[in-house]
């Protein structure tokens, strides 16, 4: 059994927190074979296949029956989830925004896959094997970034404003952000850090873009953890040792969409359940993991920050 996450923790992409990025490109790749009119990622499947992991290969590159493990929904969540970013990033290219960061960017592939306007910079932010590994496995599959693709390596607990300057980031220039599906794996103070970094970073007319999960009802967590617990018992059948229930932080804290909006962003959101309704899924049953209410949020920052 994994031990509880803790200040100054590690992991890679088999492994802890950095194993949900290659559960997600899972999810990802076995969507893009079912129906790709949401969803057009490429680079999942092989991604996956270089991570290592046996079982998540077969259910990527589709050897393996999903059966109990990979769910229709959780495919859906991943068609819904990339097309809500994929339009986020294109939206904010096509209004002119030419500065792009990814937090906590993963096996994110959007620097290689998306239809930048001429002059775009993305700059991605992850752990340096995390990025080395992205790197080296996209060149040997002979894939070409879209855009002006610049990595900053370093841990997002460690002083990543710095390292990100360095790369080239002009905070006097507006930014497209996004953290997705990071907020939860962070404590709650270091969520409220992140998202006052990227404020205090972010020019007025920038950009954001996240996942605002509300505050538990009495007995809400408890139900999560059971529901976490089942999941990793299911995974562990098949040889993948990952607890999902470690790997979060619990407790109450600042919902990131009121949080955001104290700081000076207009924000839009739509709820998980509605963007299934809308994408003609079928409706999310059981939710003991409280994914319906969540809300991916976006918006502009429109006044001056500090």
């Amino acid at each position: 059994m994994t031990s509880a996450r803790q200040d100054g923790d590690t992991w890679d992409l088999a492994s802890g927190v950095g194993a949900t990025a290659t559960l997600a490109a899972v999810a990802r790749a076995m969507a893009m074979r079912t129906d790709r009119s949401l969803i057009d990622d490429p680079f999942a499947e092989p991604l996956v296949r270089a991570v290592g992991i046996d079982i998540l290969t077969r259910l990527a590159t589709g050897e393996a029956d999903p059966g109990d493990l990979v769910g229709q929904e959780v495919i859906d969540g991943a068609k819904v989830r990339t097309r809500f970013y994929d339009e986020f990033f294109l939206n904010a290219a096509n209004e002119g925004i030419t500065q792009v960061v990814i937090l906590a960017s993963g096996l994110d592939s959007r620097a290689y896959r998306l239809p930048w306007p001429t002059g775009t910079v993305v700059y991605e932010i992850d752990q340096p094997q995390v990025i080395a590994f992205k790197t080296r496995t996209l060149a040997e599959l002979g894939a070409v970034p879209t855009a002006d693709r610049r990595v900053v390596a370093i841990d997002l607990r460690d002083e990543w404003p710095t390292a990100l300057r360095d790369a080239g980031f002009d905070p006097a220039q507006p930014t497209a952000w996004s953290a997705e599906g990071l907020l939860g794996y962070l404590p709650l103070e270091a969520q409220d850090r992140l998202l006052d970094t990227v404020t205090d970073l972010s020019a007025p007319g920038s950009r954001v873009a996240t996942e605002s999960r509300p505050n538990p009802r009495p007995g809400d967590e408890d139900k999560t953890k059971e529901g976490l617990n089942r999941v990793s018992e299911r995974w562990r059948a098949h040889g993948f040792h990952l607890d999902h229930a470690r790997l979060r932080y619990f407790g109450e804290r600042n919902e990131a969409a009121p949080y955001l909006a104290d700081r000076g962003w207009t924000l839009n959101g739509t709820s998980n359940r509605d963007l299934f309704a809308a994408n003609a899924h079928p409706p999310l049953r059981d939710d003991d993991l409280r994914m319906g209410g969540v809300l991916y949020v976006s918006g502009v920052l429109d006044k001056a920050t500090g």
